[in-house]
């Protein structure tokens, strides 16, 4: 059910604050009543607005030379110090300063609404929202201009955004910069990585803001300035407030990065640019918008994992018909490719030609994964174990030739290799009740993909697929733009909408990280957009700490594919010569916790089918969790420590709990009072074994069964880099 406060646009009574000072000054400000307040450091009047609960209060004015700032408090406590809002033009004057305030709206809004898929069976929309008119007056050959300044407040953070409304002095225009600011009052601990045009794929480091460097790391793509960092940027104050400062609804528009300011403490928005080298980042055309900068906020670091604010700050979805879209697990042809028992390619790269391919005479190399008999193998193990669909990599001609070549023409993405049988595999998987999953590897030739993606979706409708994995491996062509610049970014986006008409599901990897777009495109189940799992088979490998940090930077904008699962931690055993003193940086046991504790509504059992059957008590939890939750309950969390986590099975009153460490051993104490009360329950324990540590003993697990009710109480002991993950199912049901 919908319920609203307010019809969109009703007024509301604004408080004004009357402050002295510069807009960097420490000025005190006083309210209307003459009581003291928080410091306050804007000139002139300014514009007052508490979230709905009150924990939180935004304030807005200019400051010297008309120029527009805000700050935000968490209670008495300064979240945001005074910080310049404005944008940097191409060609013309910017629009961040000599303004004056035309107009301030203000209203409130509180609603319900259901996601087609989520964490949560329904999503509370509740703010205040402020709407600030800004006039910057007509100079010599300069017509009056217009921007909006759009807040949304929550209890637990405020989104903002820039509105340009149609107006004759601003049609086309491009955007040189941003000066968006987020200035903080101290020296926060600060998880990040690195500013990268073309990849998110990094470690994080941990660090106070004044150490920000960049420079000593390893460069995968491009990295702008040694002190630039991704979004989201998760932060730790002093006096125990958890910040993340990321964006919502990225569309039409550069992904924003952050400027570390090393002595000030400020962060300052960096757009990612375009192909020109003019320095342009977006093209637009009023009537338009920016995405939504956001700040989530809270002294409770599980209420940052749980907020839902960039979600709302998300359009709904326009589609009608959503019944198609379906939450799953999934295994398939792709670790055996990562710990080198198998290839891609078909054939050795020295009997190939570069043009006019006859690919039936190629001398194939005996190694090609994707071949008939071994996805029967994965489909008949999928259909065993209950598992919906069936992954393969590697299908399609074109593998010999591209990594690293920058090439134009590589993939067609409807020629199979003469090895792979695709009507004999749609029959055989449909004859199983198993759905197989399309592979596009781009080769970051988007300009090939696009003028082919017809054809391509065309191709999967033919033969029974409904869901794909798109890839963008290797530097963009066109050449000189960015994964995460705006041309990209509306590539990825028209995609998703291109597959949503044609009722396809999409799982993008190498794309700009989420913003929360999936709501708008439920058929958009994850992306990758991070350091994944496969990172442990072929580089130094993710440490511990990684998976206790992901949730509280890179999934807060949405799921991520991090194919979890892998039960032959060292690996060594698939491949003596190439995987020497390779493994996986975790426990077994942490690896079943991480289907709970890393939501996504696509998982997979990411390891082979003959590690499973080594292991089959322990291949149960993987084959019981769910995808699709109707409630979810943050337990236990500390950034970069431990996460513990539980969530209700969609339809079902079945929980299910993760419990995850970084390369620490630590207990964690779970009170199981989300249960129904009165109702009893075996809870199923999937615990690390005695001696297990990540890196001496990974393998070593028990699993332990007890009775528990809402009264009871679990005590879990994880190892380090280990985890716990725990299925309860009422009992006399």
């Amino acid at each position: 059910m919908r319920k609203q406060l307010t019809k969109p646009g009703q007024l509301l009574r604004i408080t004004t604050w009357l402050c002295a000072g510069t807009l960097l000054g420490l000025a005190a400000c006083s309210s209307p009543s003459g009581s003291a307040s928080a410091p306050a450091q804007l000139e002139g009047p300014t514009n007052s607005l508490h979230s709905p609960g009150g924990k939180l209060t935004l304030r807005f004015g200019l400051g010297a030379d008309g120029v527009p700032a805000y700050q935000l408090f968490f209670g008495n406590k300064p979240v945001v110090q005074p910080s310049r809002l404005g944008l940097v033009l191409q060609n013309q004057p910017g629009l961040d300063k000599g303004f004056t305030v035309a107009r301030v709206d203000s209203s409130q809004h509180d609603d319900t609404w259901s996601p087609v898929w989520g964490e949560v069976k329904s999503v509370r929309n509740r703010y205040k929202e402020l709407a600030v008119t800004l006039t910057q007056a007509a100079k010599d050959d300069q017509k009056e201009r217009q921007l909006v300044v759009r807040f949304r407040l929550y209890d637990d953070g405020v989104g903002f955004r820039y509105e340009f409304p149609a107006q004759p002095g601003l049609t086309y225009f491009t955007v040189q910069d941003e000066v968006t600011e987020f200035n903080l009052p101290a020296n926060h601990k600060a998880f990040w990585i690195p500013g990268d045009y073309d990849s998110n794929e990094y470690t994080y480091t941990t660090s106070r803001l004044s150490e920000v460097d960049t420079a000593p790391i390893e460069v995968i793509q491009q990295k702008a300035e040694p002190h630039t960092v991704q979004t989201p940027l998760m932060l730790k104050s002093d006096d125990g407030l958890y910040i993340n400062i990321h964006e919502a609804a990225l569309v039409n528009y550069p992904a924003m990065m952050l400027n570390v300011d090393t002595k000030g403490f400020g962060l300052r928005s960096q757009l990612v640019p375009d192909a020109t080298g003019t320095g342009a980042k977006a093209y637009l055309q009023a009537p338009e918008h920016t995405p939504w900068r956001t700040i989530i906020v809270s002294n409770k670091a599980p209420e940052v994992l749980a907020s839902k604010l960039i979600l709302n700050l998300n359009e709904p979805t326009q589609l009608t018909n959503t019944a198609w879209i379906k939450p799953q697990k999934f295994v398939g042809v792709w670790w055996e490719m990562h710990v080198n028992k198998a290839s891609w390619n078909y054939a050795d790269t020295s009997n190939i030609k570069l043009a006019g391919t006859d690919w039936t005479k190629l001398k194939p190399n005996g190694r090609h994964g994707a071949n008939t008999a071994n996805v029967k193998r994965y489909i008949d193990f999928a259909a065993k174990h209950g598992l919906q669909s069936v992954l393969v990599e590697g299908w399609n001609v074109g593998w010999e030739d591209w990594a690293g070549n920058w090439k134009e023409e590589v993939f067609d993405f409807v020629t199979p290799y003469p090895d792979f049988n695709v009507t004999e595999l749609q029959q055989y998987a449909q004859s199983k009740g198993v759905k197989l999953i399309m592979h596009h590897e781009t080769s970051s030739s988007v300009t090939n993909y696009e003028r082919r993606q017809d054809e391509a979706l065309r191709f999967m409708k033919d033969h029974g697929y409904d869901a794909v994995k798109t890839g963008y491996v290797g530097r963009i062509i066109p050449r000189g733009e960015h994964h995460d610049g705006q041309w990209m970014v509306n590539h990825y986006n028209r995609t998703a909408d291109h597959m949503a008409r044609q009722q396809i599901m999409v799982d993008m990897h190498e794309s700009v990280r989420p913003t929360g777009l999936h709501r708008t495109y439920p058929n958009w189940l994850a992306s990758e957009a991070a350091r994944g799992n496969e990172f442990n088979a072929w580089s130094s490998g993710n440490p511990p700490e990684h998976e206790t940090i992901l949730p509280f930077t890179r999934l807060i904008g949405g799921p991520m594919d991090y194919t979890p699962g892998i039960f032959q931690i060292q690996l060594e055993s698939w491949n003596p010569e190439r995987n020497k003193g390779k493994q996986v940086h975790t426990t077994l046991a942490k690896q079943l916790a991480l289907y709970v504790t890393m939501y996504s509504p696509l998982q997979m059992a990411a390891d082979l089918p003959e590690a499973y059957e080594k292991h089959p008590d322990a291949f149960q939890f993987i084959k019981d969790v769910p995808v699709d939750w109707d409630d979810t309950r943050i337990l236990l969390a500390e950034p970069g420590e431990f996460i513990t986590t539980a969530r209700k099975a969609k339809g079902k009153d079945e929980w299910y709990v993760g419990s995850i460490t970084d390369e620490n051993a630590r207990p964690q104490t779970v009170k199981l009072d989300f249960l129904t009360p009165g109702q009893p329950y075996e809870a199923t324990i999937y615990a690390d074994g005695s001696g297990a540590s990540w890196d001496k003993n990974p393998q070593a697990y028990q699993i332990r069964k007890q009775p528990v009710t809402s009264t009871s109480t679990l005590q879990l002991q994880l190892a380090p880099g280990g985890g716990a993950a725990v299925s309860i199912k009422p009992v006399g049901k």
